[in-house]
């Protein structure tokens, strides 16, 4: 598949520890956003996803690898590739790099999608899924 999303990130004060590097569990946050604002482009908020199709999404587990630091006021790319969808669930690959397109942080995201009711694992929606698969 070459499902491919890019989205922007600025690092501010409060993404950082003391030294001025980016804080390791805020790069699952950029991932995180970026996933989001993917299905935002396609017209899928959360908010329709949970009203219309009566699903929501949760990451079932994530394999990740820290490359190089990210630093204080520092732009980075978070690059989301579809590497496969089954049933309720959808993989990722999530890359962050910076300006210079070195690799930061590289990681595997496994999301499924959940009945929004009972919690239970639900079919993707269609009309979703086959956006997803078409991204540029």
């Amino acid at each position: 598949m070459t499902a491919k999303f890019k989205w922007n990130v600025r690092v501010y004060y409060e993404d950082t520890d003391a030294g001025g590097v980016v804080f390791y569990a805020n790069y699952l946050r950029y991932m995180e956003r970026a996933r989001t604002e993917c299905l935002r482009q396609l017209g899928f908020e959360h908010e329709r996803l949970r009203q219309e199709f009566g699903v929501l999404f949760a990451v079932k587990n994530v394999t990740i690898a820290y490359k190089k630091p990210a630093r204080l006021d520092e732009e980075l790319n978070v690059i989301s590739h579809l590497l496969s969808y089954r049933g309720a669930s959808i993989n990722f690959q999530q890359n962050i790099t910076n300006q210079q397109e070195e690799l930061i942080t590289e990681a595997e995201v496994r999301v499924v999608c959940l009945n929004a009711e009972t919690l239970k694992p639900s079919p993707m929606p269609e009309l979703l899924l086959s956006e997803l698969v078409n991204v540029d």
